[in-house]
């Protein structure tokens, strides 16, 4: 039964959070469960993750970013996720492709018909089985963010970019709903998980 679940959201959006209550439900179901993140997940797509996010440095053009972002995921895909969904683990991945779509399509305005090509490339047919959009207004989530210290690259990005990111997200749940399930993100820490329990009851009620 394994799946592949995606978490995506703005900044302070709660997506680790969402992601370690969805390990625990579903190891309580007998599952067995990899959590993973994006960019990131190995060593290798840890340290374009370092190049990615850091404030500090060179800036990098925006097809540079966007190129990074696929190089890492094809790594991420090759060492951690297909080799999990192979041994029937469920996969949690803190963002994924629609991440791109927002930040980099939506947001800074880079060809969406690049990103397909480049995902079709990268990922084959792999495709989550759910995105969980977690959706907030971005001030609320940016403030979120500046509480936990201090900013990565994105982070300090303008409200406006951020409202961008929302949008992106926005427009893909509309375009794939019987893929991507929305909450509040937010509502409270309880609405948040009773939503995510609702899921999780879904998925074993089939």
């Amino acid at each position: 039964m394994a799946r592949f679940i995606t978490i995506e959201g703005g900044e302070g959006a709660g997506k680790s959070t969402a992601q370690q209550y969805l390990a625990r439900r579903l190891e309580s179901e007998g599952q067995s469960v990899t959590l993973t993140r994006e960019p990131g997940g190995t060593p290798l797509a840890e340290s374009l993750r370092q190049v990615l996010l850091s404030p500090d440095g060179e800036t990098p053009e925006e097809m540079t970013e966007l190129l990074l972002m696929f190089a890492a995921r094809a790594q991420h895909i090759a060492a951690v996720i297909k080799p999990a969904l192979d041994r029937d683990e469920w996969v949690i991945c803190d963002r994924f492709t629609d991440a791109t779509y927002a930040y980099q399509g939506a947001a800074r305005g880079m060809s969406v018909d690049l990103i397909r090509q480049l995902e079709n490339i990268v990922q084959g047919d792999l495709q989550p089985h759910q995105v969980i959009l977690l959706d907030l207004p971005p001030e609320v989530g940016l403030e979120r963010a500046r509480s936990r210290g201090a900013l990565d690259r994105f982070e300090r990005e303008s409200i406006i970019f951020y409202e961008r990111v929302r949008s992106g997200y926005l427009a893909r749940a509309r375009d794939f709903p019987d893929r991507y399930t929305v909450i509040d993100a937010e509502q409270d820490l309880i609405g948040v998980e009773r939503q995510l329990e609702t899921l999780v009851q879904k998925w074993f009620s089939k």
